[in-house]
């Protein structure tokens, strides 16, 4: 399946000018972007298997039909069968769907449990959702605070991506497990970056709680997704993945440029 997702890959760069797996959306992206977090690893590979499972369904349903259309066709049939009913065909059906979706749910719960669960975390993020922008907390690291928006079209710089750079990013050190608090302070709604497999809704006056642990230095990219007004498409989320010293050394900056 691996193999399938490369050959994809390779097909949509060369003919479509664009690379499936990105840290970002691409034209004609075809797959998940690049996971950079264990999360979004483990997300791949159960999405693999369930991708296995349907195409396997699907050619068996496929073939079966087939038969069924030539095997009982009219012309081999002139006298029709009156049998309506079939005992161990009907157990069959009933009881092989429930095996396949036992099989799912082990592989889907264990990830559930691993998405859900945070060990420790090393350090937290408090994110507020506003109508229309992300502000960001780190009470771990002097009381940081501030707001992220959208960089408008007009100041855009040349290799900057339009609908998805922020003013300020939020920055994080590599390999490092981070806890994530979301909450709004008007509607709904969800911060999402793709390459960390994380999906998280930010409801007023409720605080949820995810986590991540990026695995790869550079530019994550994500945008609300939850229909928030009419602003919704205009509040990117930007994540930067440093080291854990170059961390260091933009908490110090940030203290004296964002710290209460």
């Amino acid at each position: 399946m691996r193999l399938f997702h490369k050959f994809l890959a390779a097909f949509t760069t060369l003919f479509f000018a664009g690379n499936a797996f990105a840290d970002y959306p691409r034209p004609w992206q075809i797959g998940f972007q690049e996971a950079a977090t264990p999360v979004m690893e483990r997300l791949s590979s159960v999405y693999d298997l369930l991708l296995i499972i349907i195409y396997a369904i699907g050619i068996f349903v496929t073939l079966l039909l087939a038969y069924t259309c030539i095997r009982y066709r009219a012309k081999r049939n002139p006298v029709p069968s009156k049998n309506t009913h079939n005992t161990l065909i009907e157990v069959i059906w009933t009881v092989l769907p429930v095996l396949i979706l036992f099989a799912i749910s082990i592989p889907s719960m264990r990830f559930l449990y691993f998405a859900q669960k945070i060990d420790n975390a090393d350090m937290t993020v408090k994110v507020i959702g506003s109508q229309w922008y992300w502000s960001y907390q780190y009470p771990d690291h002097g009381d940081i605070s501030f707001d992220s928006y959208m960089v408008k079209d007009a100041d855009l710089k040349p290799g900057q991506m339009r609908l998805l750079e922020v003013d300020n990013r939020v920055v994080v050190p590599v390999d490092t497990t981070v806890r994530i608090q979301t909450t709004a302070a008007d509607v709904i709604h969800s911060w999402a970056i793709p390459a960390f497999g994380v999906k998280i809704d930010a409801v007023p006056g409720r605080l949820n709680e995810t986590w991540f642990k990026a695995t790869k230095i550079g530019n994550y990219y994500g945008q609300c997704s939850e229909l928030c007004g009419v602003g919704h498409g205009f509040m990117p989320i930007e994540v930067e993945v440093v080291s854990k010293e170059d961390f260091a050394v933009w908490v110090e900056e940030a203290k004296a440029k964002f710290g209460n």
